[in-house]
């Protein structure tokens, strides 16, 4: 049997003072690199949503063609974190974060001539290809890269940049397509300058994973979690679905019902409102530090739900300062209660786990906004959009029940007993250290 080969002197030196920067609390160049470039995938996917009243009144687009498009994009990202989502863990970070990077540049030259729901879908789906390997390939950068304080930063970083990024993406395509020359164009322009530089900065980065053999094998659909973290997994699942459900929602519905029901067919009005449900949730997530991953859980589901009644009497009244205000609401606590689920099956994880646990986590979210975003785009066709809200409104409160029920805590103990609420561990999981 061949031996290992030994580290170098060199090599074990340069390890040395990237773990003296991480214990530090140096913020590591490729950490950065992985935040913006994720934060940049994700602006470019959520620059599509204040132009989809410009498609809808411009070239008849309806609202269940759009749901479809929300369908496509979720789809695609599915496809790639079942068939992908372990690339970089054998091929490594960075060259994964920049093939998710071109999947996305394409999807935006597509995007910019539409005037077919065809070429949108297509569009949307070029992008959930690269959404899908952004989310398992950066979000695992992140993780790897994160400083070991603050013990929080690896997973609000890995769990909120997204959420941030689609704000971001779709205030500033908002301003654009109302104030700016060539309104569906131009955004897409300025989405690809982004992509671009986010890709030359993971290319100049530092690699965080080692190239290991089972590239092709990694191909094999599989989703595995590890054991001593699938009991957390069912209340995980409720708080993605709702939450993830909600942000379809926003994309397929709201700007139907920002012209319909609010009485306004300003493109920077939606996009600060799409903006005001994936915002507050980078703001909401360092607060579910402060406690359990279960307390934070429950607590995020309570204060959601309590969001979701707003928005649902502000659709009654008709009252777009109240729709926001509790958008906002909504948006600050699915930070808390996401953030918990992910630090909750992060617990203990090894840098081997971290790509596959992102796949598991990514794949329950994108199945939570595809499969009810299908179903209502059905149902559109038959029922009004506050019923359609309304129905969503439910499944918010079955999933807050059930989190407020059923929400555990991660194992502290190594024997598989549950871990204690008062565990410091469970507080603050250095998820940066095997």
């Amino acid at each position: 049997m061949a031996q290992k080969r030994q580290p170098t002197r060199g090599e074990r030196r340069n390890s040395q003072k990237k773990n003296q920067a991480r214990q530090g609390g140096t913020i590591p160049p490729a950490f950065l690199s992985a935040v913006i470039s994720l934060a940049a995938a994700f602006a470019a996917v959520g620059s599509t949503i204040p132009l989809f009243n410009v498609y809808r009144a411009e070239d008849g687009f309806t609202n269940a063609g759009i749901s479809m498009t929300v369908v496509a994009y979720s789809a695609a990202t599915l496809t790639t974190l079942l068939t992908m989502g372990r690339l970089s863990s054998h091929l490594g970070r960075r060259p994964i974060s920049i093939a998710s990077l071109g999947l996305l540049v394409l999807g935006c030259l597509l995007l910019l001539n539409v005037h077919d729901i065809r070429i949108l879908i297509a569009g949307r789906l070029l992008m959930g290809l690269g959404a899908g390997l952004a989310s398992s390939s950066l979000t695992s950068y992140i993780v790897d890269a994160a400083p070991a304080r603050p013990a929080w930063l690896a997973t609000v970083a890995s769990s909120q940049t997204v959420m941030l990024g689609l704000a971001v993406g779709a205030i500033a395509s908002g301003a654009l397509v109302q104030f700016g020359p060539w309104p569906r164009e131009l955004v897409y322009l300025v989405a690809v300058g982004f992509l671009l530089l986010s890709a030359g900065l993971v290319a100049v980065s530092p690699e965080t994973a080692a190239p290991s053999p089972g590239a092709w094998s990694s191909l094999r659909p599989q989703v595995r979690v590890p054991a001593r973290v699938r009991n957390l997994l069912p209340v995980a699942v409720a708080v993605f679905l709702a939450t993830w459900a909600t942000g379809a929602f926003y994309q397929a519905f709201v700007p139907a019902l920002v012209e319909d029901q609010l009485h306004t067919r300003s493109p920077l009005v939606l996009g600060l409102v799409f903006a005001a449900y994936m915002g507050p949730s980078a703001f909401g997530a360092p607060l579910g530090g402060r406690f359990t991953p279960a307390a934070a859980q429950r607590l995020g589901m309570i204060v959601f739900l309590a969001g979701w009644i707003g928005v649902i009497t502000a659709i009654t009244a008709g009252t777009l300062v109240l729709f926001i205000a509790a958008t906002i609401v909504a948006g600050a606590s699915q930070g808390i209660a996401i953030s918990a689920a992910t630090r909750g099956l992060l617990h203990g994880s090894t840098p081997a786990d971290r790509a596959p646990i992102f796949s598991a986590i990514y794949l329950l979210c994108y199945s939570g906004a595809a499969v009810p975003a299908l179903v209502s785009g059905r149902l559109s066709t038959t029922f009004s959009l506050p019923q359609i809200a309304l129905g969503y409104g439910v499944l918010a409160l079955v999933a807050t029940v059930f989190t407020v029920i059923a929400a555990r805590n991660p194992d502290t103990s190594g024997n598989g007993r549950r871990g204690s609420n008062h565990d410091e561990r469970h507080r603050h999981p250095d998820l940066t250290r095997p």
